[in-house]
Order: C-alpha cells, then structure tokens, then sequence
C-alpha cells in the first residue's frame, strides 16, 4: 500500500496570564445599550444573567507589560519544547489574531512588522527560509492557519510548521458593554509535521466558508457606548442575538458535512474540540449537530464537548489550541484522547467565517 503525506499534531503550548477578573470585578461599571442610553438594571442583576447565559465566572488579562507577541513567543516556546523539535526546522510561522499588538497604554492596532516576524525574532530562529506571516481571520483564525498548514504539508512544501493562536481582547472591549464581560487574554499553538502513513491520521479532512454579504457586520468595530465619554478609541462590537442565529443556523452544518467528507461515523467522534464563545451558544450548536443525524439530547455521549470558558473566557483564536493543549497534557477532568479516537476542530467568528476540521489521533 503506498504511503501518503499527513499533518500530525506532534508538540503544543498556551499561556494564559496570571491575572484573574472576576465577574464581581465589574459591579463598578457603568453598562450602556447601543444607543447610548443607561442600563436601568442594577449591575447585580446584569451580572447575574451574564453569568447564566455564558456560564462565565472569571476570565484571565495580560499584564501591562505584555502584548500579543509576547504571549504568543511563550506558547510557541512550550509547543517546540513539547514536540522536541530543533526550531531552526521549522518552515512556516503562521499567527493568527485580530488586532496586533495593542499596548496597555496606547490602545491602537500594531501590526507591523507582523506578529509572526517578531514571534520568530522572540524565538531567535535565524533560518531566512521559515517564513513568518500573520493570519486575521476572526476567532476561526487559529484553525484557519492549521488548515493553510496543512496545505503546505500535503503540497510537500513544508515538513514542519508552527501554528500560534494569541489574542488580548482585554485591550479594545468597551468597559460600558455588557459584551466586554465575555472577553479575554491567551495564546495557543502547535507544532504540525509532515507524516508518512499507509492509513489516513491527523488532519482527515476540513471545511471553510464566508458569508460576508448579510452577515458581515455581526462583529466589527466602534466607538464606546457611552455618548458622554469624550473617548476616540474604538472597540469590539457584535450583533449578539443576530450572531447566535448564525452560529446556530451554520456550524453544525459544517461540522456534519466535514464528518461525512471524512467517511467517519458520527459516534466515532469522541470530542468536539469548538471555540469557546458563550457556553449556552456552544451547547446549543451541539445539540443542533446531533439533531442532523436524528440523535435526541439525552443520547448525545457525556463529555464530548469540553470547556474552558467558564474560567477562561472568550480568548478568540486561543480558545481551541488552548483546550487542545489542556486535553493532550490532562488537565481536564474527564476528558481525555486516545491513539486512534476522532476528534473535531470546529470555530466561528468575524468575517462571518466557520471551519471544521476532523482529525485522527496518531
């Protein structure tokens, strides 16, 4: 049987700062809605219903001292350790995020150089031929990097690329939002390899798609809620309930056609790995997948979809590799993956975007 090319997942790493905001942290805010106008609830009851539909707790920041690279220079640092790689083999630095470099005291958009050339200046890998270059692809922007990776590979253009997922969105949420409570701080990456095997492993197969004609604008960029505030900067901004809808109407969809694609049953999947948005929207997406394949909520396997939200927040492009990387060094209860088991990568975000991945574990 001849031997095919496939893009294993050999070493992974994440940062997620020391510093932690709780819910209670924000009972000093003033909310506003959209239009400008003074929430009437008090910030108990407003922090309590964010707390139910979310199931958020507490979410992680950045120190001052650090922006976007940085984080992802330490992630990347763990991933080699972990894959036992020399780094100067490496040919392709890919960096997924959204708004560069935002510094703690200037709050603008930094991306150049990108964020990829100073993560490979930050590692110190002198060889000329590992091209760094940064992705912007809204939170499926991790993902989106491991499929590009993953092209490379097959291609036979590369035997080795590391993938970096690393976001402070600490630094442009609007403090008079209700949203701003979901955000925050971290970085994931891994280390894909080129693989020779008779059967297929890692990455099987994958889906993207864009809608950006009505659903462009679900998440974009203004100014603060607060109309009294005299505040030029601007800050993240989502359609939420417009957003759940879209999330809901197309990322199961995705996720079953990529599982078909593959040729592999659904309760051969033993996780979903899915970006950690809003627990209550991740849940539902869940049930909606298994609805497709005429699976009732009460058969759906217990523990397939692992969290971190609750005690992580909504960090964007790091909330997949991070989960990844907390699975595969077991750190969380119950959940585990084994040689052999099926896996789905699946995201949503800015753009409107969704990509699903399905993977073997080597």
């Amino acid at each position: 049987m001849q031997n095919n090319i496939y893009s294993v997942i050999t070493g992974s790493g994440r940062h997620i700062p020391d510093r932690i905001v709780k819910n209670t942290d924000f009972l000093q805010n003033e909310f506003y809605t959209i239009e400008g106008e003074r929430i009437p609830k008090s910030n108990e009851e407003i922090i309590t219903k964010f707390k139910e539909i979310t199931e958020i707790e507490e979410r992680r920041y950045v120190k001052d001292n650090l922006v976007a690279s940085d984080i992802g220079f330490f992630a990347a640092e763990r991933a080699i350790k972990n894959a036992k790689i020399d780094k100067e083999t490496l040919d392709y630095i890919i960096v997924a995020h959204n708004f560069g470099d935002v510094k703690s005291t200037i709050y603008k958009v930094d991306i150049v150089p990108s964020l990829a050339a100073r993560v490979k200046s930050k590692l110190k890998i002198e060889n000329p031929f590992c091209v760094a270059y940064d992705l912007p692809f809204g939170c499926p922007g991790w993902l989106q990097g491991v499929i590009q990776a993953d092209y490379f590979i097959k291609s036979g253009d590369a035997k080795r690329i590391l993938v970096i997922g690393t976001e402070t969105l600490s630094r442009i949420s609007d403090p008079h939002d209700i949203d701003s409570m979901i955000y925050s701080d971290g970085a994931g990456a891994v280390i894909l390899e080129a693989k020779q095997s008779e059967t297929p492993v890692g990455i099987l197969i994958h889906k993207t798609r864009s809608d950006t004609i009505e659903h462009l604008n679900l998440l974009y960029m203004d100014h603060t809620y607060n109309k009294t505030k005299d505040d030029d900067r601007i800050y993240i901004k989502m359609n939420g309930r417009k957003l759940y809808n879209y999330a809901l109407t197309h990322v199961p969809q995705l996720v079953k056609d990529t599982v078909e694609k593959a040729g592999v049953p659904i309760n051969k999947i033993k996780k979903v790995l899915i970006h950690q948005a809003n627990e209550k929207m991740d849940n539902a997406i869940l049930n909606r997948l298994f609805k497709l394949y005429n699976i009732k909520i009460k058969d759906i396997p217990e523990n397939i979809m692992p969290m971190t939200i609750a005690k992580y927040g909504n960090n964007s492009v790091a909330t997949v590799p991070v989960l990844y990387d907390m699975i595969l060094r077991g750190e969380m209860e119950n959940h585990e993956l084994k040689s052999g088991d099926h896996f789905v990568f699946a995201s949503v975000g800015a753009g409107m975007n969704v990509n699903s991945v399905v993977y073997k574990m080597p």
